[in-house]
């Protein structure tokens, strides 16, 4: 056995502590520790959220020293693996992220035409991709590739979990959430773990104008991988849940974590200068603006009406909540209107 989980439980009055660690039994390494300290309480419940938690870190701990490993004549596996972690790298650390994952899924396609992990991984990467580049013909090109893996996959294997996730994620980039919603739960049944569709699903909620319901999926997220390379993202979507209800101190607190987690992406910034003003602190607003306009670019937040013009907000209702909110913030932190 190439990896060995070992542990121990200790007990103290009402609180328990459990200790995990991932070691690679060939080099003797740690790849992967964890301490978990709980009241007893239910023990049910203690027990789901530990092995929940275990089992979300040990898929990435597995997919990065796989994905690491040196071999000297790749198959599918091993592309795919080194997809997995290019897919999943931290934001803080993107890079190239989407062309690396899409190369090595594209090389383990080659090898195995027939393969539904690949075929859905690859989906989803170019849906992320097509994303990032919308409305140029790669985006278009992007997302009818997709939907022909995405049909491929689901003919081939229908139950298979990635391939709904590669579908859900599809389909939230084309911003049909209502479609999107039903193939994250599809995915989420087949693996409870799962905690970017659960994230996901909390953002689809956010964005049909499900705005209570959003926030505890964004949790559930959280507290299945509290270290992922993509809460800044969970944390913002729960940011933005209390934004939209008016509740500036609780968005700020969020946006605060958000902002920490990933200080590259100017909507970070953007959105905690907007819940500053609305609180009344106009000095740290200013300076976080001056942040989202360095990191995004030339014309970034200068105007209102070029932010209302570029930005998606879901559902005409979460329009209105956003531009009652946010973009009033925005204005109080110095944003002009044209």
């Amino acid at each position: 056995m190439r990896y060995v989980l070992e542990g121990s439980v200790q007990r103290s009055g009402q609180r328990v502590r459990v200790n995990a660690q991932l070691i690679d039994a060939e080099t003797d390494a740690h790849l992967w520790a964890e301490r978990f300290e709980r009241d007893i309480g239910d023990l049910f419940a203690l027990q789901n959220e530990i092995t929940s938690r275990i089992a979300t870190a040990l898929n990435l701990a597995l997919v990065g020293a796989e994905a690491a490993r040196q071999t000297e004549h790749p198959d599918v596996l091993d592309y795919i693996l080194r997809g997995r972690a290019a897919y999943w790298k931290p934001t803080g650390q993107v890079g190239n992220r989407w062309t690396d994952a899409i190369e090595l899924f594209e090389r383990a396609l080659a090898l195995d035409p027939h393969s539904v992990e690949a075929q859905s991984y690859l989906a989803s990467a170019l849906a992320a991709r097509a994303s990032d580049t919308r409305g140029s013909s790669e985006s278009a090109a992007d997302v009818d590739r997709a939907e022909g893996l995405v049909r491929q996959a689901l003919a081939t294997s229908p139950l298979d979990p990635m391939a709904h996730y590669g579908k859900a994620q599809l389909l939230r980039k084309q911003r049909r959430c209502p479609d999107a919603i039903p193939e994250y739960e599809a995915a989420i049944a087949s693996n409870r773990n799962w905690a970017s569709a659960y994230a996901n699903i909390g953002n689809c909620k956010l964005l049909v104008g499900l705005i209570e319901e959003a926030i505890p999926m964004e949790e559930m997220a959280i507290r299945l991988s509290p270290r992922d390379g993509l809460i800044s993202y969970w944390y913002r979507w729960i940011g933005e849940a209390y934004l939209l209800q008016s509740r500036s101190e609780e968005a700020i607190v969020w946006f605060e974590k958000s902002r920490n987690a990933d200080q590259e992406l100017a909507i970070n910034h953007a959105r905690l200068a907007s819940a500053y003003a609305l609180n009344g602190d106009t000095e740290r607003a200013a300076a976080e603006l001056a942040e989202a306009r360095r990191l995004g670019g030339q014309g970034s937040y200068a105007s209102i009406a070029r932010t209302a013009a570029t930005a998606y907000w879901g559902v005409p209702k979460v329009r209105a909540l956003f531009e009652a909110t946010y973009l009033v913030g925005l204005r109080k932190a110095g944003v002009p209107e044209e």
